[in-house]
């Protein structure tokens, strides 16, 4: 099977996925880092094991996109929509899911650390078994699935670090 670059690989995604499918068979991993995809739609397309760190995918909309045990690492999803995406076991150190609408989700043994979810709708997504959780970081706007789709202990009550203002704590309206 002929080698590709990774710009036809991103190519044969995009418009002729059925060749994609037969190439991505034949080969372990595939790396598409750093690569584009803002604005596309995409439906049942397998990345599994695919090196998609650094990929933006704003403003895309993906549908049953199987991203099983890829690195996302610094991935942006921003204003992005996402129905029954499979992200089990993928690695998501700080991919940004702004905006994002991330429905009926699989998140089964995904690594989480500094994940971003702010003004996110996450309903009926599954973060269950979903690892470091707590170092997510998301907003009052956030909206969260029903508690037994998220870890036991995970709080979804965003409180803001008041730390960064407390150098002010001493004046008093006297002082203007």
């Amino acid at each position: 099977m002929a080698e590709y670059t990774k710009d036809e690989i991103f190519d044969l995604i995009v418009s002729n996925p059925s060749e994609y499918e037969n190439y991505r068979k034949s080969h372990e991993e595939i790396d598409l880092s750093e690569l584009d995809f803002s604005n596309l739609t995409l439906e049942n397309i397998d990345l599994t094991n695919a090196d998609l760190s650094g990929c933006s995918f704003g403003d895309a909309h993906f549908t049953e996109v199987n991203f099983t045990d890829t690195d996302l690492t610094s991935a942006d999803f921003s204003r992005s929509t996402l129905v029954e995406c499979n992200f089990s076991g993928a690695l998501l150190n700080g991919t940004d899911f702004s905006y994002a609408t991330v429905n009926y989700c699989n998140f089964t043994d995904a690594d989480m650390a500094g994940a971003v979810f702010n003004e996110s709708d996450l309903q009926n997504s599954d973060f269950a078994t979903a690892e470091n959780m707590d170092a997510v970081r998301f907003d009052e706007s956030t909206v969260w699935p029903d508690t037994d789709m998220l870890p036991e202990d995970f709080d979804t009550t965003y409180t803001k670090d008041l730390s960064s203002l407390d150098d002010d704590d001493d004046s008093s309206s006297s002082d203007y």
